[in-house]
């Protein structure tokens, strides 16, 4: 069983950044694409800033275009199951730019050990009991990731987070996974813990 493909999300127009989120300098030129290619994603998926992404990708990354980037992250994760059908699949938003490679490689192995379960759901989360707090990438099975194609365009993601079977979490101790770059302050505060 392999395991699910990483798949980038990053078709935003980053309008609140005021800059492509995926190419940001994180600090001594590491950009958030950069990153998550390096820790094994195999398909981009972008919408506003297509070019300027689809340039700078790595070679053996595959990109898709998401036409309909406007309506949402969901529209990217639709184009993301069209690309790669029947497939399982690791979504990483670029909207969590620093998630070290072993959590990919740890969710990986958590899927297979639970049977890589079609309509499953598999999240990170730091901490333990009441306080704990689930954040990206997560892992959907393809049955789940089907019925995102057919459901109405204006849903989100997380309301799909209902209908998984089962819902499963790995407790990582790696705070990236919370991370939420959205706007120059959050892109200043992440290039000063990385120390720049």
């Amino acid at each position: 069983m392999s395991p699910p493909p990483i798949v980038v999300l990053a078709g935003g127009a980053s309008t609140r950044l005021r800059e492509c989120k995926a190419l940001a300098d994180l600090g001594g030129g590491l950009t958030p694409l950069a990153h998550l290619c390096a820790a094994g994603a195999e398909l981009v998926v972008g919408g506003a800033h297509a070019r300027e992404i689809r340039a700078a990708l790595p070679a053996g990354v595959e990109f898709a275009h998401n036409a309909e980037w406007e309506s949402g992250r969901l529209s990217s994760v639709r184009c993301a199951v069209r690309a790669r059908p029947g497939r399982d699949l690791c979504l990483a938003p670029v909207d969590v730019p620093l998630v070290p490679a072993g959590v990919f490689v740890s969710l990986a192995q958590a899927w297979e050990a639970a049977g890589a379960p079609e309509r499953g759901w598999l999240a990170p989360c730091v901490g333990s009991g009441p306080a704990r707090r689930h954040g990206h990438p997560v892992v959907l099975g393809r049955t789940l990731l089907r019925e995102l194609l057919e459901g109405p365009p204006e849903r989100t993601l997380k309301s799909f987070r209902t209908r998984a079977q089962p819902l499963l979490e790995i407790e990582v101790q790696v705070h990236e996974v919370l991370d939420d770059l959205d706007t120059p302050e959050d892109l200043a505060r992440l290039r000063a813990r990385r120390g720049f």
